[in-house]
């Protein structure tokens, strides 16, 4: 795995982000809503197949709430997920709090995030490692770290904010810095000794370890940070807002208390939606411009 330079995250991000539009642009420039389809997407932060799970119950879900068919549509990488909802190749996302932030700030304004679960009010980062001898953010120097993907807030930029905050530089107080692209691979790059430690999203790691497929007394968490906003649905500002107030409200009307609702809420790691807002993810937009991530 390769090490990046914050300049050279810069470039890799804008690159992918530009191919993105140029593949969107190749499949239909200037194309339209599809009438009677919602079609949604996500980062991929995980597996692709493990984000088809999630979404399925929520999509139907979706559909009865709209009226509309709803299709998941699977994006190759964060950026590409950005263009997608900006080229109206895509109609909501399931955005991270920098991937939103990079949306807004591209399409200058015209994203509108809807809501966010109770939990990313609050959201945390863990740094992860197999090594005895690292027990504290200072112990990282001279290590090998991996991130998540270079857009990811919870795997990269909210992780990388914290370091520098501890006097940390990254690129140049480690002996190297891999991306592994997604919360998941970074696990099994700390598990399969490729590095000596790792950084992601907490609901991941928690999920990960409820269901085994982690021994946390080999990988320990060794870090957590302080909480920050993150993940959101989002939508075009130009969507109708008869929609989107149907799609709100069908959110904000989950519980625990029905089988479907408690089945996409523990789907989704989520307690519960709230509305949510621009202003909430302006630290987001100053900590990348901070790490030099946004320009």
């Amino acid at each position: 795995m390769m090490s990046f330079s914050p300049l050279r995250v810069l470039k890799t991000m804008f690159t992918a982000t530009a191919a993105a539009g140029l593949m969107f642009a190749a499949a239909g420039a200037g194309a339209q809503n599809t009438p009677g389809v919602l079609r949604v997407s996500a980062i991929p932060d995980e597996a692709p197949t493990e984000l088809q799970r999630k979404f399925k119950p929520l999509g139907d879900y979706l559909a009865k709430a709209t009226g509309l068919k709803v299709e998941f549509t699977p994006v190759t990488d964060y950026a590409a997920s950005v263009e997608g909802l900006i080229n109206r190749k895509i109609d909501m996302v399931w955005f991270g709090g920098f991937t939103f932030v990079q949306a807004n700030v591209r399409s200058k304004g015209q994203v509108t995030p809807l809501v966010q679960r109770a939990e990313d009010e609050k959201f945390r980062s863990v740094f992860i490692t197999t090594n005895p001898a690292i027990q504290k953010l200072e112990d990282l120097k001279g290590k090998t770290l991996s991130f998540g993907s270079e857009s990811s807030t919870s795997g990269h930029l909210m992780p990388r904010s914290y370091l520098l905050a501890a006097k940390i530089n990254p690129d140049t107080d480690l002996k190297r810095v891999a991306f592994s692209g997604a919360h998941d691979a970074t696990v099994a790059a700390v598990a399969g000794g490729k590095v000596d430690a790792g950084a992601l999203n907490i609901s991941v790691w928690e999920k990960l370890v409820e269901a085994k497929k982690v021994d946390p007394k080999v990988v320990r968490v060794f870090y957590t940070t302080p909480g920050y906003f993150d993940y959101n649905w989002s939508v075009r500002s130009d969507m109708s807002p008869a929609l989107q107030k149907k799609i709100t409200d069908a959110f904000l009307a989950l519980n625990d208390g029905t089988p479907e609702g408690k089945q996409i809420l523990d789907l989704q790691r989520a307690s519960k939606f709230i509305p949510t807002k621009t202003a909430n993810y302006g630290a987001i937009e100053a900590a990348a411009r901070n790490a030099g991530l946004l320009k």
